[in-house]
Formats: structure tokens, C-alpha cells, sequence
């Protein structure tokens, strides 16, 4: 059984150039910012999954009177009273940080995650979609076309949002690409190997094994063991 795997990279993503209020990958896949993403899995069945983020205090809005940048992650609670995120004393601000741990009825079998803003959640259903309902192994899982939704408005100011927003990457099929407009979605193709920045380790119990995937778009992230 190999001793020890661990997977990294970086590279965070938002859906386009104009939420500034967290390093983005553009529309063309191209990167700036320094969020990453950690997994390890020793020989012992010990996984961690880790997502380091909030170090970008150039990007942080800054209040005159104070002096100071807020935290990157308290940008993400509301003024507007009411609302699930809403200031509020006492209470810590959501984050779009989401290191996952999958577990079986023996444990912790895998651990992934990604940068990537609002994407990191989109992006790693596809790899859990992808692994446990359609067989992929690790790497074939991250390696597939990879798309997300920009619908939404972005958790950093200034939250803008694209209804209907559909951004994929251009090796996904035509016809599914087609199929997508059909349904109203508004495409934006992002290139062939733009979305995306996965990674992922984990153990195959059955063959006695450690396994690590890592994301080969940007050339930032590596699969290591010893």
C-alpha cells in the first residue's frame, strides 16, 4: 500500500471579470488570485481535506473611518435585514469554502474539493456525480468537460448574476451544448480545459490502495505518493 498521497493546487475561480471582490478566473480561463485546495490520505485510512483561503487583502473591502480591510468572508453577509445571511452579531459569515469528505459505512473513503468561489460546490457534483453514479474513476472524473451555472448572484460584491447563465467548457458535446440553449440556458463557451480545479484522494479498501486525482487545467495542480 502506498505510504502517503497528497494532492494540491490553485487558481480560484468566479464566473467573470466584474466580481472583483475575489480573484477570479475569467471567462477565458485565465487566472489571478490565491486560494487553494489540500487533500491527504496517510497509510493509516487518516483523510483531510483542506481549502486555504482569505489571504487576498487587496481584493477586501476597506472602511475609511476604521482603517482597515474587512475579512474576506464577512463581504459576504447582507446590510438588507432579514435575509439567512444578514449581519448579525454573534454570527460567523457563510463562505464558499467546501472541502468535502465522502464516507461509506467503514468511514471516510475520499476527500476532494476545489478553488473556485461559487463554483467549488458545482464543479465537485460533478466529480461525485460522475464517480458514484457513473463509474468514473478519479481522474476520468475530473478530466470530463466540466460546465457551471452563473444564475445565481455571486457571494462578492458586486454580486452580479447572469439569469439563465450557463458557462462549459468547449469540449462538451454539441448536442448537449445545443440542448442547453434549447432549454433557455444562455451559453458561454469557455474554452477546452478552462473550468475546474479539482482534486481528490481516497482509499479502495477491496484492492488495499491509496488513490489521488488531480487537475491537469492551469498546469497547477499535482497527484503525489511515497
Amino acid at each position: 500500500m502506498l505510504a502517503d498521497i497528497a494532492v494540491g493546487g490553485d487558481a480560484p475561480a468566479v464566473t467573470g471579470d466584474a466580481a472583483v471582490g475575489e480573484p477570479t478566473v475569467t471567462l477565458a480561463g485565465e487566472t489571478r488570485g490565491d486560494t487553494c485546495h489540500l487533500d491527504v490520505v496517510d497509510r493509516a485510512g487518516n483523510i483531510v481535506s483542506a481549502t486555504p483561503s482569505g489571504g487576498w487583502l487587496q481584493s477586501s473591502p476597506t472602511i475609511p473611518e476604521l482603517g482597515f480591510a474587512l475579512g474576506t468572508r464577512l463581504q459576504m453577509t447582507w446590510l438588507q435585514e432579514g435575509l439567512p445571511a444578514t449581519l448579525t452579531p454573534g454570527r460567523r459569515p457563510r463562505t464558499t469554502l467546501t472541502p468535502t469528505l465522502v464516507l461509506d459505512d467503514d468511514g471516510p473513503v475520499t476527500a476532494l474539493g476545489s478553488p473556485g468561489g461559487d463554483q467549488q460546490d458545482q464543479w465537485q457534483l460533478l466529480y461525485l456525480l460522475r464517480t458514484l453514479v457513473g463509474g468514473y474513476d478519479p481522474q476520468q472524473a475530473i478530466d470530463a468537460p466540466a460546465l457551471h451555472s452563473t444564475s445565481s448572484p455571486s457571494s462578492f460584491w458586486p454580486r452580479q448574476r447572469e439569469p439563465g447563465g450557463a458557462v462549459v467548457e468547449d469540449r462538451l458535446d454539441d448536442a448537449v451544448i445545443a440542448g442547453l440553449a434549447r432549454r433557455g440556458h444562455r451559453v458561454t463557451r469557455s474554452g477546452p480545459w478552462t473550468l475546474g480545479r479539482l482534486s481528490a484522494v481516497g482509499i479502495d479498501r477491496a484492492r488495499g490502495v491509496l488513490r489521488a486525482a488531480a487537475n491537469p487545467r492551469g498546469m497547477q495542480g499535482y497527484a503525489v505518493g511515497r
